[in-house]
């Protein structure tokens, strides 16, 4: 399965006060915290474990039809994101502008995520996006993700 998600900096660092009183405290677990207060650039942290965070709720999502996000029971762990006893590995790109995640639940499945420029062809079936192939006929999982000036499209082949 697959998740995704990006955060455009600059937007998140005009609309979001990640500094206020409790905001680290609903988001993350104490071993973040001490992740995110431990690290050089403290806010540009906060974006990458939130975006690694949501990229695998999308495929909590997806498998559960659940759509229910309590993001402190999604933990990050170096390239992992764990929730109970449900491991993802995620893939993070850190550029000035934006944090970008791609999450799955296979370790070495990276090599068969591949991004697609429109979102021709993605059909949802109770919001969960797939992907119909057009020459195959095969639906293959799709992950969807925008944050202000960004956005990304990506299947699971």
């Amino acid at each position: 399965m697959i998740g995704n998600d990006i955060v455009d900096l600059a937007l998140a660092h005009q609309e979001s006060n990640w500094q206020r009183k409790g905001f680290l405290d609903k988001l993350f677990t104490a071993h973040e915290q001490q992740l995110i207060l431990s690290f050089n650039n403290t806010e540009l942290m906060v974006w990458n474990l939130w975006s690694r965070k949501e990229a695998a709720y999308k495929i909590y999502n997806r498998m559960s039809g659940q759509r229910v996000f309590n993001p402190i029971q999604f933990e990050c762990d170096d390239d992992k994101v764990l929730f109970g006893d449900l491991v993802y590995y995620t893939q993070t790109q850190i550029t000035s502008d934006y944090v970008y995640t791609i999450a799955l639940t296979t370790k070495n499945g990276f090599n068969a995520v591949h991004p697609l420029e429109t979102k021709s062809n993605i059909q949802k079936t109770n919001g969960i996006p797939n992907w119909l192939n057009p020459e195959s006929n095969i639906l293959f999982p799709a992950s969807i993700t925008h944050h202000g000036r960004f956005s990304r499209v990506i299947i699971l082949e």
